[in-house]
């Protein structure tokens, strides 16, 4: 017979009820509230990921059509749109951010394990951040520039299940660096970034700790060769060195001698200049840790795309930055869901799929096992009790 809850309600109860309402009491977050629970707060703005609705009114018009099929999602009424636009211009942000951190410990809990792409053991992090942009008019506290509203989203991938580690979100105006002084990484990881995370005395102070690092080099370092290494045959590196910064400020935050690798990029028709403090690794492997930090352009490119993260429900700064880590906690979901799964979709089409059949009676694992078979009919017959009328 057809599965008795829906799928949203199942996607839903990978989030432990127990746990939710310890971060609600630790966060305070129910604080006067009369009738309306966090509980359905959440459940409001998680619909509004799948469905990607555009507004208030969409959440609270979705859920109210869906017809008794809330009680299986442990909510009595779809919420008003005005009780809903309160809540979450009132309500703390941090209980969906201590709420992502907890979903993510089950993510890594189910993830599978490391796949053979690299021979190393190390640790795997990239760090980037993107800037979502605002309309002034709209979002007058999150001022970036003269005429233009911003706030960033920081974050730390880690490359074993591309699962984030770290998230942070700030203001515009907060630079990449300032951000990345504030992380901690295991003794021996290997972190990748791009060239705006270019600080010599950050690199130097990673050094110093046992912390790999693999970026772009500027193009106005002042350097000098020291060593001139081996390039592999029929490979794309261009050079191989060990080299040291010669300018007075360069030279006295990263006294360190580093590796400067030269990587032609056939697609773009270009050389691709390498800096590293890993002097073992061969070229060819520092080459592919680089190119593996597209992983992470890969994950915000599925977040403002496939989630609603672009445009939002809310003008206030708690309601866009709740808006943002309930898109997190609904990336974690559907990681989770491709961790447990057999069907090895990819995630635009897990999204797109589950955005058509968010309320289908079906077993979810059945469904991501084979979302096109019809669901098993309703008995022909109905069951009787045994009980025999008197004649």
């Amino acid at each position: 017979m057809k599965y008795n809850t829906s799928l949203f309600s199942q996607i839903l109860q990978v989030i432990s009820r127990t746990t939710f309402e310890r971060l609600v009491r630790e966060t305070h977050a129910d604080r006067y509230a009369k009738g309306f629970s966090c509980w359905t707060q959440c459940v409001a703005m998680l619909f509004c990921q799948f469905t990607q609705s555009q507004s208030l009114r969409e959440i609270s018009d979705g859920l109210r059509i869906t017809n008794g099929k809330l009680n299986h999602l442990r909510v009595e009424a779809a919420p008003c749109r005005s009780t809903l636009s309160y809540a979450n211009a009132h309500r703390p942000a941090a209980l969906y951010e201590r709420l992502f951190a907890e979903l993510l410990k089950q993510c890594h809990a189910v993830r599978p394990g490391k796949k053979n792409k690299f021979r190393f053991k190390n640790p795997f992090y990239s760090l980037d951040a993107s800037t979502i942009d605002l309309c002034l008019s709209l979002f007058p506290w999150a001022k970036f520039r003269q005429t233009k509203g911003a706030i960033k989203l920081h974050m730390v991938l880690d490359h074993e299940g591309y699962l984030p580690t770290f998230a942070l979100i700030t203001d515009g105006k907060r630079h990449e660096v300032t951000v990345a002084r504030e992380f901690t990484f295991p003794k021996g990881s290997i972190i990748v970034m791009d060239r705006g995370y270019c600080d010599y005395a950050l690199f130097h102070t990673w050094d110093q700790t046992g912390l790999f690092f693999v970026t772009r080099q500027k193009d106005n370092a002042a350097y000098e060769v020291l060593l001139n290494k081996m390039v592999p045959d029929h490979s794309n590196i261009r050079s191989d060195q060990l080299i040291r910064f010669t300018g007075t400020k360069a030279r006295k935050d990263c006294p360190i001698i580093l590796r400067r690798v030269v990587v032609w990029d056939e697609k773009q028709q270009r050389e691709i200049v390498l800096l590293t403090n890993h002097l073992t690794f061969g070229a060819t492997t520092i080459a592919a840790i680089y190119k593996d930090r597209w992983e992470i352009e890969l994950f915000f490119k599925a977040l403002k795309q496939h989630l609603k993260i672009k445009t939002f429900v809310g003008t206030s700064e708690n309601a866009l930055k709740l808006q943002i880590w309930t898109a997190l906690i609904s990336l974690l979901l559907l990681k989770y869901l491709q961790f447990k799964s057999l069907c090895g979709w990819p995630l635009c089409r897990l999204v797109a799929m589950l955005r058509l059949n968010l309320f289908t009676y079906r077993n979810l694992w059945d469904f991501l096992t084979n979302p096109f078979e019809a669901p098993p009919d309703e008995p022909p017959y109905q069951l009787t009790l045994g009980f025999e009328t008197a004649h």
